[in-house]
């Protein structure tokens, strides 16, 4: 049995308004039938409509004390990366222990885990991140990067619109015609894309911006009018279609090719990340406070540092009269949806990561190697390296 001997932890995620969960009673099912043994905190799968019955009848031990579930699981699945838990008075990273590994969203590059991913490494954590999973034909059923992207895109226009003092569509009125709002999408990978097509859905005049040109014309064939940045293709475009980190000048220019369709416009979705890299800065403070009052900015990059200069994780405030919408955890506000997805991403990714019921680390595998972040007491991914060294930490 693939799974025999191994055991694996499902703890509550505790991030302010995270309602997902990294397994589901499916597949907990099927972790249990490869003979895995399974440690579930209680309450657990709640935010997302699943009860501790459920993961009882699946297999699943139901643990009270979460401390327990780290004491006891070599394999540790989370969602978000770990935090300060309140209510026992440390962080998550104290309860994991050497040798333990973990694997969930960590977003290493983002400037505001770096400390909490030095601690890893020194605690002797293996972890791995899911936000650094390469886009191969092979991977694509973990990728869940990608499925979360999905719900960000979509939620983050609804988000926008429920915020915006004005109607989305053109109207037709007993007092004449309101003109539509305009909307500007930067980044049209998934939740770009996703993004393009619920404004459009809702009736905005949309405009999007991408350096890559494949993802320019996936937008434009939404309706989606483009903002042209004038990068060159040579250097837009990395490994697996991804876009490519800019230099310091090419990224000056591209913010120039920005300010006018930003200004002008009454939403704005940014989503331009570079795979394990901290998210390039494309809205700075003097846009912002060139922007109309009422102005509404959600920033689906945040969990990677963010595309706007104000952006702040997790905070939501009004700069210059421009609502900056730093909401850490977009697809934890649609539980049902994501977490059937995260899960099953989720599972994929264990059954290449354990052979014969051991962790395998296998780093001649492209998609462990390119996700590992720390390990023997090292950080190794190149990503969050890099974002340290440009930043003076190591």
């Amino acid at each position: 049995m693939k799974y025999q001997g191994l055991t694996i932890g499902v703890p509550k995620e505790i991030l302010a308004g995270e309602r997902r969960v990294s397994a589901t009673p499916e597949t907990v099912a099927q972790f249990v039938k490869g003979g895995a043994k399974v440690l579930v905190e209680a309450g657990a799968g709640l935010g997302s409509f699943f009860n501790d019955d459920a993961y009882r009848a699946a297999g699943a031990e139901i643990l009270a004390d979460v401390r327990e579930v780290y004491a006891g699981a070599d394999l540790i699945l989370k969602v978000k990366e770990p935090q300060f838990h309140e209510s026992l008075g440390t962080h998550e990273t104290q309860l994991l222990r050497s040798g333990q590994v973990l694997v969930t969203f960590l977003h290493p590059a983002s400037p505001g885990n770096h400390q909490m991913v030095k601690v890893l490494a020194e605690r002797g954590v293996v972890s791995l991140t899911l936000d650094s999973i390469p886009r191969i034909s092979r991977a694509q059923s973990m990728d869940a990067l990608t499925s979360m992207s999905t719900v960000a895109g979509y939620k983050s226009v609804i988000m926008a619109a429920n915020r915006v003092p004005k109607f989305l569509p053109l109207m037709g009125t007993a007092v004449g015609m309101i003109q539509p709002s305009q909307v500007l999408v930067i980044g049209t990978g998934v939740a770009g894309l996703q993004a393009v097509a619920t404004a459009k859905r809702l009736g905005a005049v949309v405009y999007a911006a991408d350096i890559r040109p494949d993802a320019r014309e996936q937008a434009k064939s939404l309706g989606a009018r483009i903002v042209d940045l004038n990068i060159p293709e040579e250097l837009a475009i990395g490994a697996g279609g991804y876009a490519k980190h800019l230099d310091p000048e090419w990224l000056e220019k591209e913010r120039e090719a920005l300010r006018e369709t930003v200004i002008a416009s009454d939403i704005v979705i940014t989503s331009a990340l570079v795979p394990g890299k901290e998210a390039p800065i494309l809205i700075t403070k003097e846009m912002v406070a060139a922007m109309k009052p009422g102005s509404v900015i959600v920033d689906i990059s945040i969990d990677q540092g963010g595309n706007c200069e104000l952006s702040e994780g997790g905070v939501v405030k009004e700069h210059f009269g421009v609502i900056v919408d730093g909401t850490k955890n977009i697809p934890g506000t649609m539980p049902t949806s994501s977490t059937a997805m995260f899960s099953k991403n989720v599972f994929n990714f264990v059954e290449n990561l354990v052979a014969d019921g051991k962790i395998s680390l296998n780093l001649d595998d492209e998609i462990i190697r390119e996700t590992m972040v720390t390990k023997d007491g090292k950080i190794v991914h190149a990503g969050t390296l890099e974002s340290m060294r440009l930043r003076g930490e190591i």
